[in-house]
């Protein structure tokens, strides 16, 4: 299933980028809003993409994007953003966007963990490979007390059954240790009520989004990714954000605010999240619970 970016029309409104600009795609993923930029930015615009993942920024893409406009492919996350675009001897830009959505890709092709429709190791870390010292979900649900896990299903998947399932995967690791996403799928199951099973959201689905975000500490690497990236921001640039679900929204939300009560060089340009068409969610689904935010540095005169 090819990658389908989510609001896209909607970012390239708000960003409005311009031939000869310089653009920022902080989550390249399938490289949809990364291809929008190029095409209006043009052979005298540059494009920066940011990806933990290596794997995204294939020979045929790079090759495609770079006959648009000058790319700077950047493998790293996000949250290390304003250290990579000073190296990058980045002065300034005109917009970016981060779209915190996991891409089809890394869901159906990966091999991480990230999708309870497979049975696959359970990784969920946005690394093509992860190291030694790397956190992953099997680490969490073999090691990690079971208050903590109980914690991490509540705070990060608004999981109603956290307890529950917390209590299962500790007792389930005793007689066995995890090591595949269908034995989690399978306790998760034990460790609900039937008619959870049959709502419209799969009933692992928050559990699965909750560990990885731990793993990958989703929402400090928002939080650092976006302030990262704001000195940058030349006057009248704008940053678009879109989250699929109300943990990070939440998120996005009040550091605007935050932003533009504190920092008056900055003004919230989304008073209400703008959301998908009804033909968009008819057409790709994933862009139901999607909602975009947009900031935008205030131009002095």
């Amino acid at each position: 299933m090819a990658h389908r970016s989510v609001l896209l029309h909607e970012v390239i409104g708000s960003l409005a980028p311009k031939a000869g600009r310089i653009f920022v795609d902080a989550t390249f993923g399938g490289g949809g809003h990364s291809r929008a930029f190029a095409k209006l930015i043009g052979k005298k615009g540059r494009l920066i993409a940011f990806d933990q993942d290596a794997s995204v920024f294939t020979e045929s893409c790079i090759r495609e994007l770079q006959q648009l406009t000058e790319l700077t492919p950047v493998v790293a996350n996000f949250r290390h953003i304003g250290e990579e675009l000073k190296r990058k001897k980045v002065q300034s830009i005109h917009g970016a966007v981060f779209d915190l959505g996991l891409s089809s890709t890394q869901l159906e092709e990966s091999g991480r963990g990230f999708s309870f429709q497979r049975d696959e190791p359970l990784w969920m870390t946005f690394k093509e490979k992860p190291g030694k010292a790397d956190v992953t979900a099997e680490i969490i649900l073999n090691n990690w007390s079971e208050e903590s896990i109980a914690a991490i299903l509540r705070g990060f998947g608004e999981e109603r059954f956290y307890r529950s399932i917390a209590k299962k995967i500790v007792a389930a690791r005793k007689v066995r240790p995890f090591r595949r996403t269908g034995e989690l799928v399978e306790v998760i199951h034990q460790a609900t009520p039937v008619r959870y099973h049959h709502g419209r959201t799969y009933f692992a689905t928050r559990t699965f989004q909750a560990l990885r975000m731990a793993v990958n500490d989703e929402l400090g690497a928002i939080e650092s990714g976006i302030r990262g990236v704001l000195p940058f921001l030349a006057p009248g640039g704008r940053v678009a954000v879109i989250t699929f679900h109300s943990v990070e929204d939440r998120l996005v939300k009040r550091l605007f605010r935050t932003l533009s009560k504190e920092e008056h060089c900055y003004a919230v340009v989304t008073k209400k999240p703008i959301i998908p068409s009804e033909n968009e969610t008819k057409e790709n689904p994933r862009a139901r619970s999607a909602k975009l935010r947009v900031v935008e540095k205030i131009e002095h005169k």
